[in-house]
């Protein structure tokens, strides 16, 4: 079982002016909890050890997928493949990500439920939040699984170094920009890119920020801003299977862009093939004796309890667990429910007192770098609450 510890609150004019705007749930009740999961040195190095190992299977496990021609079997729109080669090829560099997973506390073993590769949420708390809650409750500010602003700022470093160094950057910089968009009237969405513009000024880089619909783009160019500045790195806050559903024509010109590298995109269009959760057979396929790994397929697993979820969805939609006889225990509603489904071992996350689950998220931007956790029903979906940890014994 779960025990947390209860401490005060980050004040809510604080948030508002750190541009945490996303603080409280229609509901009325605070989307972070006055609460700390309790973690141990070694449960840190646990979910530590976990992910960097996983990333490495989702590395082959790409490759896999590109030499196999399986970007059907993972749902990759097929206007996008082209672009997903070519980032691959040119290995263009991984932002961040986060991986979503269940176990690890009290004793039991962590299990890889997710990666959120592509546009992954919680940023702004794991980054931000939860520290400010340590440091206003007089708390050590270092008692926590959480360099992930710093790694990030190395990881934008590397977009220019790559892996020759990162005291090179300085010596290799040459005033290139990054431009950071996101779509009009989401907060969250807009807050979380405009943090990462902050971490990549402070890494150095000369930024600009405009909305998604401002963003102009030409093949024989490049992407520019709505001053029509040109820009050699493109920030979108947007799923690439969303671009490629909705906007196929922007598609081909990021391709032909991507092509005659006049800009390179963030994060780059491979990480579709991570976010697909179509990946987790291919892993299990190739990995199957990895104990962070639980079962997979694209079909049902018969006489075993599983969970059902888009190949592509978020926060809990469209998800159902299913009973080893067949039976829907439990089931959620969505707007995921158009794309294909991914079946995947059931494995019971970890409750408190309250019977409430938690689900742990570890970032990742060049190594595993950040912690924090989810918590709410059994099938977790936008209403759940996020809980901040601190590390002690």
């Amino acid at each position: 079982m779960i025990h947390t510890l209860s401490v005060e609150p980050v004040s809510q004019d604080l948030m508002e002016e750190i541009g945490f705007t996303w603080h409280t749930d229609p509901d009325g009740s605070s989307y972070v909890a006055p609460e700390l999961v309790k973690v141990t040195e070694a449960e840190a190095e646990g979910y530590y050890e976990a992910a960097n190992a996983l990333y490495d299977m989702f590395a082959e496990a790409g490759q896999h997928v590109i030499d196999n021609d399986l970007f059907a079997e993972l749902g990759i729109p097929e206007n996008l493949i082209q672009l997903v080669k070519l980032s691959w090829d040119d290995d263009d560099w991984h932002l961040y990500g986060r991986f979503d997973f269940a176990g690890g506390l009290n004793g039991e073993p962590i299990k890889l439920l997710e990666f959120n590769a592509d546009t992954p949420t919680s940023l702004f708390e794991t980054c931000i939040i939860q520290w400010a809650l340590l440091k206003s409750n007089g708390m050590d500010e270092e008692a926590q699984f959480n360099n992930a602003y710093e790694m990030i700022a190395d990881n934008f470093k590397r977009l220019i170094t790559n892996d020759d160094g990162l005291e090179k950057f300085d010596e290799y910089y040459n005033g290139e920009r990054i431009l950071f968009s996101s779509a009009r009237d989401l907060p969250e969405d807009e807050q979380t890119t405009r943090l990462l513009q902050r971490i990549a000024v402070d890494a150095g880089f000369s930024t600009d920020f405009c909305y998604i619909d401002e963003a102009g783009f030409l093949p024989d160019e490049g992407v520019f801003n709505k001053d029509q500045d040109l820009t050699n790195f493109w920030f979108k806050l947007w799923p690439w299977e969303d671009m490629a559903a909705d906007e196929p024509e922007l598609i081909e010109l990021l391709t032909e862009t991507a092509r005659k590298r006049k800009a390179v995109f963030i994060n780059p269009a491979y990480t579709i093939l991570f976010q697909s959760k179509g990946i987790l057979k291919v892993l299990h396929d190739l990995f199957p004796d990895s104990p962070y790994l639980l079962a997979a397929g694209y079909e049902p697993l018969e006489g075993v309890k599983h969970v059902s979820k888009p190949l592509f969805g978020r926060e809990g939609a469209n998800v159902s667990i299913v009973t080893e006889s067949g039976d829907v225990e439990s089931s959620t509603d969505g707007p995921y429910g158009i794309h294909p489904m991914l079946y995947q071992e059931y494995v019971e996350l970890e409750q408190d007192a309250k019977g409430l689950t938690y689900q742990a998220g570890v970032f990742f931007a060049y190594e595993a770098c950040g912690l924090g956790f989810r918590r709410g029903p059994k099938i977790l979906n936008d209403t759940a609450t996020f809980v901040p940890h601190i590390i002690s014994e």
